[in-house]
C-alpha cells in the first residue's frame, strides 16, 4: 500500500499494522496451507470436467449446424461468441495467476506455468501478491484486481446479451463483484480488497482458479441455453440439400484430397446413389466417401449428383459442385521476441504450417532443445552459446509423417547486464541518496525483451582520503557498514569506486563496468 502520500500518523498506524500482521502470518499453520493446495487440486480438476462438457455441448450444437445452417446457424454463431469471450477472459485470468507466482516466487511465467502449488515456497506470503493487486492504492484501483474485475464485469454484459431477453434471468451468473463485502470487523470493503489484500499466495490461487471454474459454468449455461432455443421443429426439414463436407480445403501436392458427400436428413437405411464424372462411390449408412490424389497445384474443383428416394418412392435427383485448393508445403518459424537464439535462455518461438493443425506439428533441433510450451501453441527453445542452430519441422496427420522445411538462426550471448546505485550507473550523486540505496542492482538493456536477472555476488569498494587509499571487497550487492561509515564521511567532490563488480547470470559470472561516483 506504499506509494500514495501519509501524514506521520498514517504512517506509524501503518507500521504497527505491518507488524500485527506479520506476527498473524507466523500463526498461519501448515494445515490451512495444505488445505489451500488440496482445494486447488480439486479446483483445477473441476475446471477440466467444465470445459470437457463444453466441448461436448459444441460438438452437438456443430453437428446440428452442418444438417441445417439456416436454422441453427444464428445460435451457432452466438454459441461461438460465447467461446471466445470465455476464453479471453480465461486466459487473461490465467495470466494474472502465473504473474503473481512468478513475482512472488522470483522465477518466470514460463517456469510458473508449470509449477504446483504446493512447490511453491512463497505460497503463504502476501506482501509481493498484495503490491501486485492493489498497487500504489488504498482501494485496488491501481493495481491488477481492478483490471480483472473491469474484465469480469465486461464478459457478464457480454455473454448474457448473446440471449434472448426471456432467457437472460434465468442465468445464474455468479462472478460476483459488487458485494457487499466486510472485513473480519464488519466494516464493508470492495472486491478487490476484499479479495486481494493481505490474502497469501496459495489462497490467490486458489480463488483465480476458482473464477474460472465461474467463467466456465456460466459459458456452459449460456450455450446450453442456446442449443435449447432451437427446438426440435427447428430440426425438421422440408427442402433436401446435397452436403459435400471435405476434410480440408487446403491440401498440400502429393497428399489426398478427402469429402463426405451427403443429402441432409437422409434416411440411414436408404443409401443414396452418388455420381463423380460418371463413377458411383460406394455409400455406408447414407454417406459417400470420396477421394482423388492431389496431383497439380492450384485451385481443383469437381461436381456429381446425388439421386435418393422421397418417401413416395420416386428417384429425386440433387446436384452439386465443390471446389479445394491444392499447395505446396509453407512453413514458418520465427522467435517472438528477437530475431536471433540467446543462449543458455529460455527463447519463445512461433511455428506455423498453412493449412495444418497445432497438434500435428513436431520440431527438432541440431543443438540444444525445442518444446512446446504450457499453452500448446508456442514452443520454447534453448541453446548452448556457439555458431548457429538449424529447427526441422514435421507434419504427422496420423497417416504419414513429412518435412516441412527447416529454418536456421544464429545464437549470441545474453548481453551483459549495467551495475547501478542509487539509480545511476556513474557520475555526481547525492550522499543521502547513497547512503539510501545501500545496494548495487543489475539491469538489463532497454532492448532485452526477455525476463531475466542477474544477481550481483562480489564488488570493490574504493575511495581516496588524506592521500590514502581505502579498498574494501564486498560479498553480494549491498555496501558494509563500514563502507556507509565511509560515504558518510565523505566531502562533497569526493570521488568513490565500485571496481571489479561481478554479476551472476544463467551462463556463470560477468564482470560488470566499474561505477565512478563524486559524492554531492
Amino acid at each position: 500500500m506504499a506509494g500514495y502520500k501519509e501524514t506521520p500518523r498514517q504512517k506509524m498506524i501503518a507500521m504497527m499494522y505491518l507488524v500485527l500482521t506479520a506476527l498473524l502470518a507466523l500463526n498461519v499453520s501448515v494445515e490451512i496451507i495444505e488445505a489451500f493446495v488440496i482445494v486447488n487440486k480439486s479446483i483445477e480438476g473441476t475446471n477440466v470436467n467444465l470445459k470437457s462438457k463444453n466441448d461436448e455441448t459444441y460438438a452437438r450444437f456443430e453437428q446440428q449446424n452442418q444438417l441445417n445452417q439456416a436454422k441453427v446457424g444464428p445460435f451457432w454463431d452466438k454459441a461461438q461468441n460465447a467461446k471466445k469471450l470465455s476464453d479471453d477472459l480465461i486466459t487473461f485470468i490465467e495470466q494474472v495467476k502465473f504473474e503473481a507466482i512468478a513475482k512472488s516466487e522470483g522465477i518466470t511465467t514460463d517456469l510458473a506455468r508449470t509449477t504446483e502449488l504446493r512447490d511453491i515456497q512463497a505460497k503463504d506470503k502476501y506482501d509481493v501478491t498484495t503490491n501486485y493487486f492493489i498497487g500504489n492504492s488504498q482501494d485496488g484501483s491501481k493495481g491488477k484486481s481492478r483490471e480483472l474485475k473491469d474484465r469480469i464485469e465486461l464478459f457478464k454484459k457480454d455473454i448474457v446479451n448473446l440471449l434472448d431477453e426471456k432467457d437472460r434471468t434465468s442465468i445464474q451468473l455468479g462472478l460476483d463483484t459488487k458485494g457487499p463485502f466486510r472485513d473480519a470487523s464488519g466494516a464493508k470493503q470492495n472486491w478487490e480488497m476484499h479479495n486481494f489484500y493481505h490474502i497469501i499466495l496459495a489462497a490467490n490461487v486458489t480463488f483465480l482458479n476458482k473464477l474460472i471454474a465461474d467463467v466456465r459454468s456460466v459459458e456452459g449455461d449460456v450455450v446450453t441455453k442456446l442449443l435449447n432455443s432451437v427446438t426440435s421443429k427447428d430440426f425438421k426439414f422440408d427442402v433436401l440439400n446435397a452436403k459435400v463436407i471435405p476434410s480440408s480445403k487446403l491440401v498440400f501436392k502429393g497428399d489426398t484430397y478427402e469429402a463426405e458427400i451427403m443429402v441432409a436428413a437422409v434416411d440411414s437405411k436408404q443409401d443414396p446413389e452418388v455420381i463423380i464424372g460418371g463413377r458411383r462411390l460406394p455409400t455406408e449408412n447414407g454417406v459417400a466417401k470420396y477421394t482423388v490424389s492431389a496431383g497439380a497445384t492450384g485451385l481443383q474443383s469437381y461436381k456429381g449428383s446425388i439421386k435418393v428416394k422421397d418417401p413416395e418412392g420416386n428417384l429425386k435427383n440433387y446436384d452439386f459442385e465443390e471446389s479445394y485448393f491444392v499447395m505446396s508445403p509453407s512453413l514458418t518459424v520465427a522467435p517472438t521476441k528477437m530475431n536471433v537464439f540467446y543462449a543458455n535462455v529460455d527463447n519463445p518461438v512461433s511455428i506455423s504450417a498453412s493449412g495444418i493443425p497445432e497438434s500435428q506439428i513436431s520440431a527438432d533441433i541440431t543443438t540444444g532443445t525445442i518444446k512446446r510450451a504450457s499453452d500448446g501453441k508456442t514452443w520454447v527453445v534453448r541453446v548452448p552459446l556457439g555458431q548457429k542452430a538449424v529447427i526441422t519441422v514435421k507434419h504427422n496427420d496420423g497417416k504419414a509423417t513429412r518435412n516441412m522445411g527447416n529454418a536456421e538462426f544464429r545464437i549470441k550471448r545474453v548481453p551483459d547486464p549495467k551495475a547501478y546505485i542509487a539509480n545511476t550507473d556513474g557520475g555526481p550523486v547525492q550522499k543521502s541518496m547513497l547512503l539510501a540505496s545501500r545496494a548495487l542492482i543489475p539491469k538489463m538493456p532497454e532492448d532485452f525483451d526477455f525476463d531475466l536477472n542477474f544477481e550481483i555476488v562480489s564488488f570493490t569498494f574504493v575511495g581516496v582520503r588524506g592521500g590514502d587509499t581505502y579498498e574494501r571487497p564486498g560479498t553480494g550487492n549491498r555496501l558494509t557498514d563500514e563502507m556507509q561509515t565511509f560515504i558518510s564521511n565523505s566531502k562533497r567532490g569526493q570521488r568513490i569506486w565500485l571496481e571489479n563488480i561481478m554479476a551472476k547470470g544463467p551462463d556463470g559470472n560477468r564482470k560488470l563496468g566499474t561505477i565512478s561516483l563524486i559524492v554531492q
